[in-house]
């Protein structure tokens, strides 16, 4: 049985973005908060591990372990969001292809996820901007250049299989983790391990996005827009493909709600079925 606490607020199939705005405000700005706070650690973590006048330069590390700490620190923030009481309540996507992602499956409404995109690409804007604001030439500068991903030494097309399979990877993860009863309570602990994974690997690869408004926040304050295009089509499709898998594999019916983290206990903005999770085998 669900939580006395727990109300679905999902919307009419027929609802009007002015109904959207007035039901789920409260979640958008949440994925808008989320986004930013993930894009101004991004940018932090960046900035401690890879500028030259910060203390760690002294240590020399090498380019594995500087990506081993960055995605050990992009995954504990990350971790802490969506573990969040705020994260909890909005699903937790931070970012667009997720949500496009769950609109195609049919657990999002146009208008959520509409305004979950814009929300996401908004703070993540914001999130770079508060953190040139504290960081200032420390993040501007080379080379951490307000860490924007570009393709690596390996080329573009290197970069488009990159982000496309890294995406591919966490939609996987997040899809099958969230709707497997044993799972769903770890799913954050397993996006966090995904995190890890792609920095420690493939960041010399593509750079390290899986997210377009990740992406898009830092070229628009770099002015470098190379490979632009890459980390916008890469993990929609990415994505895409990993949901068309799991469904013909597992069925659409197995798909119970769009939340990354479901607890039982949070409102839930979305067409949720969650609760009949527990009575599966």
């Amino acid at each position: 049985m669900s939580s006395p606490g727990f109300q679905i607020t999902a919307l009419s199939p027929s609802a009007s973005l002015a109904e959207a705005a007035r039901t789920h405000w409260r979640e958008y700005l949440t994925e808008f908060s989320g986004t930013g706070a993930l894009m101004f650690c991004i940018c932090l973590f960046g900035t401690i591990l890879y500028s030259n006048t910060s203390p760690m330069a002294r240590f020399a590390l090498s380019r594995a372990e500087n990506a081993a700490i960055m995605g050990v620190g992009v995954a504990g923030a990350t971790l802490l969001i969506v573990r969040s009481p705020f994260g909890r309540r909005s699903g937790a996507h931070f970012n667009p292809a997720i949500s496009l992602t769950y609109l195609w499956l049919g657990r999002m409404h146009r208008w959520d996820a509409l305004s979950y995109v814009a929300a996401h690409f908004s703070g993540a804007l914001c999130g770079v901007f508060l953190a040139r604001q504290l960081l200032g030439l420390s993040l501007s500068s080379d080379p951490v250049h307000y860490v924007v991903t570009v393709p690596g030494s390996y080329g573009r097309a290197a970069a488009f299989i990159a982000e496309f399979l890294l995406s591919a990877l966490l939609m996987c993860v997040v899809l099958f983790a969230t709707n497997h009863r044993t799972l769903a309570r770890f799913s954050p602990l397993l996006v966090a391990a995904v995190t890890v994974f792609y920095f420690a690997k493939c960041s010399s690869i593509s750079g390290f996005s899986v997210n377009p408004a990740r992406t898009l926040s830092s070229a628009i304050f770099a002015w470098i827009w190379w490979g632009i295009w890459i980390y916008f089509i890469a993990p929609c499709l990415g994505m895409l493909a990993a949901a068309g898998i799991y469904i013909r594999t597992f069925g659409p019916s197995r798909i119970y709600c769009a939340k990354v983290f479901h607890d039982m206990h949070s409102t839930c903005p979305f067409p949720c079925r969650f609760a009949r999770l527990e009575h599966e085998r």
